[in-house]
């Protein structure tokens, strides 16, 4: 976010550290969530209450990367959150090109195609959520790579291009590029990057993805720091202990870290181990899954750690950035980093110790009946702050558009075995609920720091999982159509068939809302407004929508700016909104050619604020795909 004209140079420097100290004054979106602390605020309010209705598209800019994907026959989810640096709105695409762009018009100054240039083979499309930037505390003229852009892709490697022409930095890695697979710089296997990497000083600091339910001795999450200029390794943190190795994996990281400048810390929210519904190799704790770990951004060490979920038997890997804010205690500000989850909890702790700052209860949970399967006898659950989502269905809850189709849901709920949250999978078929996509997940949330308000939408889905015994005479373990929720789980005596808990006319058996945006306040904890967020479009063309008390399905998260509004897509029926964050209540909307999966983002250029997302639709649930990074700003 840039307050009144663009400031380069050493000045550029001093307003980002400026800004990186005190959220509520930053002046540049400098890291996916706004600013290092990843709260998602930016204190621009020329766009506010009373002038919002006049907002205005002003630019759009097409990458082409849809137009490919359909020739390739893939789709291709653009869910790219835009950075605003160096005078400039760099972005990524699905195919692992860079873009950079002028943050007036939207036309294009340069891009960078590892594909056209260090890597000849074709690209597969994979998401692409954003990139990271960092420059030199004094730049030196007319020298490469004094700023530099990051991008990591689904084939493990990290990608360096200088910020000011979108040439690759030859001093990074091996020509611009480090392949984070190997392991003499840090790899144990194959992983893919959807997020953007942090930034903390001169080193990038490093996650990467393994996917789910593959097999049981998938790659082991590591979280790594290469120097920015050589590419060199200069930290890796392994995330499962050494002794499991060679028969667990995972507990990997694919949300965006966050990082405290002043602290030297990196936050970093973890993933679930391998298999994610299937543990009976893992005999010992995984104490770095499922947690929130505060890591030394200088030596890698472990300072604090929290594990959310207990050896985890329900994809509950935590899905987004954690935030830094600070809330008040006794008349006192307290540094504190919050937490949201797929369960639609909320974790508030203390920055410096890892203390909660609200109560956690460890609740009892129900048993697995799974032989050899351990699961945790109990999991932690804030007390003070309510849930964001639904955690519970009861049979009288089952929801149907008409009394057969309720009937059926009704008939599955009693087919299936269901405890409660936490009910593990079971060859019977286990409701899940919630599902591993919903609560938070990575849409996550954001932070009002001069109200201490938490913005999250939360998701209410269920799903079903059920554990078959796998044919041992074939490879695939009998199952032919693979996705998440349905494979072969190399390593166990399992498949998983699994999917969305669903009425047969594809509504969800769980009552509405489905999709809900609610506000927190941090110091108290007490829930200030809920409200359903989203439409389900249906009938010839779309053109009917779902009633707005039930909402719908929300991809991507919420911003918040200083006029006093959240700005969100991310819903089905394709609406961008502004929503008044004291009351709830959507003041503008407009609607979209697809719908927007992706946090949107602002700045200001010559005293113009924008408001940009990117609305490329979702191929995980079906709507239409395009590649539009849309601008909207007041008239001139």
């Amino acid at each position: 976010m840039v307050r009144a004209a663009i400031i380069v140079g050493a000045m550029l420097w001093a307003g980002l550290a400026m800004a990186q100290s005190d959220p509520a004054s930053n002046i540049t979106w400098s890291s996916y969530g706004g600013v290092p602390g990843g709260g998602r605020y930016s204190a621009l309010d020329q766009i506010d209450r009373s002038t919002v209705s006049d907002l205005k598209q002003v630019w759009t800019h097409s990458s082409g990367h849809a137009a490919r994907a359909t020739e390739l026959g893939r789709g291709a989810s653009y869910q790219v959150t835009p950075l605003h640096v160096n005078n400039t709105l760099y972005i990524c695409t699905p195919f692992n090109r860079v873009i950079a762009l002028n943050p007036e018009s939207g036309a294009e100054i340069w891009s960078f195609d590892p594909h056209g240039s260090l890597f000849k083979d074709d690209a597969v499309p994979s998401t692409c959520r954003g990139v990271s930037y960092w420059q030199a505390e004094t730049p030196r003229p007319e020298t490469a790579c004094e700023k530099r852009v990051f991008k990591g892709d689904r084939d493990g490697r990290m990608f360096a291009v200088d910020a000011d022409t979108g040439l690759a930095c030859a001093d990074f890695g091996i020509d611009g590029a480090v392949d984070l697979k190997v392991p003499e710089n840090g790899g144990t296997g194959r992983i893919f990057m959807s997020s953007p990497q942090a930034i903390l000083g001169d080193t990038v600091i490093i996650g990467g993805a393994v996917g789910d339910n593959v097999k049981a001795d998938s790659t082991d999450g590591v979280i790594r720091a290469l120097d920015v200029r050589t590419g060199e390794l200069l930290w890796r943190l392994v995330l499962v202990p050494e002794h499991l190795s060679d028969v667990t994996g995972g507990a990997d990281v694919w949300p965006p870290f966050t990082v405290d400048e002043q602290r030297n810390i990196a936050f970093v929210a973890t993933g679930s181990p391998s298999v994610d519904v299937y543990g009976a190799g893992r005999t010992d704790p995984i104490p770095y899954a499922n947690a929130l770990l505060a890591i030394d951004g200088t030596t890698g060490e472990v300072l604090w750690h929290y594990q959310i979920v207990h050896h985890d038997l329900f994809d509950y890997d935590l899905p987004s950035q954690p935030i830094l804010t600070t809330i008040q205690r006794d008349g006192a500000a307290v540094p504190a980093v919050v937490q949201i989850t797929k369960m639609g909890t909320v974790f508030v702790f203390h920055r410096d110790t890892g203390e909660p700052l609200f109560p956690i209860e460890e609740r009892p949970v129900p048993k697995s009946g799974i032989p050899g399967e351990m699961a945790s006898p109990t999991q932690p659950m804030p007390s003070r702050l309510d849930p964001f989502s639904h955690q519970r269905v009861e049979e009288d809850d089952i929801f149907g558009l008409t009394f057969w189709d309720r009937n059926k849901c009704k008939e599955s709920f009693n087919a299936l075995r269901y405890d409660g949250m936490f009910t593990p999978a079971s060859e019977q078929g286990t409701l899940i609920f919630p599902s591993p996509g919903g609560g938070g997940n990575w849409g996550g949330a954001a932070v009002d720091p001069t109200r201490q308000v938490l913005i999250v939408k939360g998701q209410n889905f269920a799903n079903i999982f059920k554990l078959v015994p796998a044919d041992p005479n074939v490879s695939d373990g009998g199952l032919f159509e693979q996705d998440t929720l349905n494979r072969f789980m190399e390593g166990t005596p399992y498949r998983i068939a699994g999917g969305r808990w669903e009425s047969p006319f594809g509504v969800p058996c769980n009552p509405p809302p489905w999709g809900e945006l609610t506000a927190i306040d941090l110091n108290s904890g007490d829930t200030l407004w809920r409200r359903p967020l989203g439409q389900v479009p249906f009938g010839p063309f779309g053109l009917l929508k779902s009633p707005k008390a039930w909402g719908g399905p929300v991809s991507g998260g919420p911003i918040v700016t200083g006029g006093g509004l959240i700005f969100i897509g991310g819903t089905m029926e394709g609406d961008f909104r502004a929503i008044d964050i004291d009351t709830g209540e959507t003041l503008w909307s407009t609607p979209l050619d697809v719908p927007a999966m992706a946090v949107p983002m602002t700045y200001e250029v010559n005293g113009r604020q924008f408001i940009v997302i990117a609305a490329g639709g979702s191929a995980l649930v079906g709507t239409p795909l395009d590649d539009k990074l849309v601008a909207f700003a007041l008239p001139d």
